[in-house]
């Protein structure tokens, strides 16, 4: 289940894309089949080890093109171990949200990537993520610990890009139908996954990602735009221009 549209990030074969937040790597794996060198990055160790060891599968498989590269860095988004420019592409998908610093973290991200690059974020949608805080408080820091501290919205996240030297770009909603599960797991109990209508719906998300049924995926295209869970913002670094010229970003 992909957030991120790879067209929208421009994303070719040989570039260079780090996935920071990676988690079980579903952004990295698309990324690798498209012939990017993918670098996933996370704090958690066992997400990193589990990475590696489906890249494997996969490249053993054939779904990798030949020379493609995948590493993996543990690393915090505030301090990250790469060297400056050294990007192509940047996903950040549902991290920002978590980053008690945020603007430390974009600040990082924006020096890992090369002029011209481009980055998506994700995070929460406004809307959604707000109703899940008002049902239940466990849902989110403190309570939740290294749960989400803030909630975005679009002219934010706008603004923060803009105040780490980037251009936003396209903005859309994925995964309509996902919010309404977070609501239903936030009035019944977060961690009360046995209860008949949480279970029900999650067997219903789980049909949709692994056999993308044409009724479950038409109701995902109609809510996303209204109760996306996820909001994607692209955004691209300028090139260094001289004093007078233009500033544009790398097609």
């Amino acid at each position: 289940m992909l957030t991120v549209d790879y067209d929208k990030l421009g994303l070719r074969s040989g570039h260079h894309l780090l996935d920071l937040g990676c988690g079980f790597g579903r952004h990295a794996f698309e990324a690798l089949r498209r012939g990017a060198h993918v670098t996933a990055c996370d704090m958690a160790i066992p997400e990193l080890e589990e990475v590696l060891k489906i890249a494997g599968v996969i490249y053993e498989d054939g779904e990798v093109p030949e020379g493609t590269t995948a590493t993996v860095a543990n690393g915090d988004a505030t301090k990250l171990p790469f060297a400056d420019g050294s990007f192509d592409r940047v996903i950040a998908s549902e991290v920002m949200e978590h980053v008690p610093n945020d603007a430390d973290a974009l600040a990082e991200l924006t020096r890992v990537l090369k002029p011209g690059g481009v980055i998506a974020i994700t995070v929460p949608t406004f809307l959604p993520e707000r109703i899940c805080w008002a049902l239940n408080d466990a849902y989110h820091a403190p309570k939740s610990v290294g749960g989400h501290v803030r909630i975005y919205t679009k002219a934010e996240l706008r603004a923060k890009y803009e105040l780490a030297g980037l251009m936003p770009g396209e903005v859309h909603q994925e995964h309509g139908i996902h919010s309404p599960y977070w609501w239903l797991k936030c009035a019944v109990g977060i961690d009360n996954d046995d209860h008949p209508l949480v279970a029900a719906y999650h067997k219903l998300l789980v049909w949709d990602i692994t056999d993308a049924p044409k009724a479950t995926r038409i109701a995902d295209r109609i809510l996303s735009p209204i109760i996306g869970k996820s909001m994607v913002m692209y955004a691209a670094k300028p090139l260094t221009t001289r004093i007078g010229e233009p500033v544009h970003a790398a097609a």
